[in-house]
């Protein structure tokens, strides 16, 4: 049997935290779970993460990136509008695909609340910094128009909601979005 390197097993903790936070939260998901899930102890996970909230924070860059790469991918050589379909597309494929990629998003955006009040800024930090890398990708695929950009992230902002809440494709609520950005693969309830 192969030994993973460091590197490896980092990864492969990040992947597993994503599906666990997705789940459960960041206060619901224990690094117990994590490091059940992937196959080693606690205390080896801590020489790797010097705890839940850095591993929770690499979960969220690791979402936000992998959906700047999925924005990037679908817009290449593309303008404006085709390019604006061509993500949206891409998105609604993906969290149907990929469902754990959209709920981690609804729970760092809880995450970020929750410690706030609680007084801890860098969850609001490093996830802000991330939506607003996120954010750069789509203004800059969409010619830099703000008002494009506004219109694409709060429709994807409701198809998250929407998707989250379990409504079902073909449902009377998808009418009013663009068919680019309807989610076909849903169950029909």
């Amino acid at each position: 049997m192969v030994r993973m390197s460091a590197e490896e097993r980092r990864e492969s903790i990040v992947r597993a935290a994503s599906a666990e936070f997705a789940r459960g939260g960041y206060h619901g998901t224990s690094t117990e779970a994590i490091a059940k899930r992937v196959g080693v102890s606690q205390p080896y996970l801590f020489r790797l993460f010097p705890g839940k909230k850095a591993i929770f924070l690499a979960a969220a860059e690791r979402c936000v990136e992998d959906t700047i790469r999925m924005f990037t991918e679908a817009s290449e050589g593309l303008e404006g509008e085709e390019a604006l379909h061509a993500m949206a597309n891409a998105y609604t494929q993906t969290i149907v695909e990929r469902p754990e990629l959209l709920m981690m998003q609804m729970q760092m955006y809880l995450a970020v609340a929750a410690a706030e009040q609680e007084g801890d800024e860098e969850f609001g930090a490093s996830v802000r910094a991330g939506w607003l890398r996120l954010w750069d990708t789509v203004h800059l695929a969409l010619g830099a128009d703000v008002n494009e950009t506004t219109t694409f992230m709060a429709y994807g902002m409701l198809i998250n909601c929407l998707s989250a809440m379990g409504f079902p494709a073909g449902h009377r609520i998808w009418e009013g979005l663009d068919l680019s950005a309807r989610i076909e693969g849903l169950p029909k309830k």
